[in-house]
């Protein structure tokens, strides 16, 4: 048993570590998949801001049309991307060697961000871009350092300067203070961003609110079959001394 505690210790230590070295802290994204309205809020601006650079190449358009309630006329005249049809994949406009021509690599899909990022980190970093003129796009990011990827709502959110931690070591950016109000309150930028990640999130996981819905039924069924199990081993057990 104490050498199973040694170890976990030692497994925990880096984290522990990390955890103390004062690293960007994330924001609460608050998102809510039941709420259809930031989804097709979420969904336009992926498509006005992002998709010129990013994919959804597991997600069809048909299907996030059917699932977030979007007519078939308005996804046709405000979500369809060149030649893209419906039943379309949502694949981006730039092409792999123009991304990396332009930004020193291809620039990733989207569809599973909030999977392995978790929501909370995409809400942040979405909001924590700084002036760093030392970066090719004058921008840099506190969870994502020396990112290649320019501040595509920039001009919405305002400009903002790093705030830096001093502590052991060089300094390092922490977080990022805005200077500037952009053309969206600061309310309003952060509604905007929770409605991206809300909607990145739902791409991530399609599903996920059935799956919970079904849940409740799966574990109501266990619970009663639990009872009636209960008692057949008592039956069973019953002459056993």
């Amino acid at each position: 048993m104490k050498k199973l505690l040694a170890t976990a210790a030692l497994a925990l230590l880096p984290v522990l570590g990390f955890a103390n070295t004062g690293g960007p802290a994330l924001e609460e994204a608050n998102i809510d998949l039941r709420d259809q309205a930031s989804l097709q809020s979420g969904a336009r601006y992926f498509m006005s801001y992002c998709s010129g650079c990013h994919s959804l190449q597991y997600m069809r358009y048909n299907r996030m049309a059917a699932d977030l309630g979007i007519s078939d006329a308005d996804l046709r005249k405000y979500f369809l991307v060149g030649d893209a049809k419906p039943g379309d994949l949502m694949t981006r406009a730039m092409t792999v060697a123009d991304a990396e021509k332009w930004f020193g690599v291809p620039s990733p899909d989207l569809t599973l961000v909030t999977r392995w990022r978790s929501p909370d980190w995409v809400y942040t970093y979405l909001k924590s871009f700084y002036l760093d003129p030392t970066r090719p796009y004058g921008v840099n990011n506190p969870l994502f350092p020396n990112v290649a990827m320019p501040h595509i709502l920039g001009d919405l959110q305002g400009p903002q300067q790093p705030v830096m931690s001093h502590g052991a070591g060089t300094p390092v950016a922490v977080g990022a203070k805005l200077i500037k109000q952009g053309r969206l309150t600061a309310p309003q930028y952060d509604a905007m961003v929770r409605d991206i990640t809300a909607f990145l999130t739902y791409v991530g996981e399609p599903i996920q609110q059935e799956r919970k819905r079904l849940g409740v039924y799966v574990l109501m069924f266990l619970g009663v079959f639990f009872i009636f199990a209960y008692f057949l081993k008592k039956e069973y057990w019953k002459d056993v001394d």
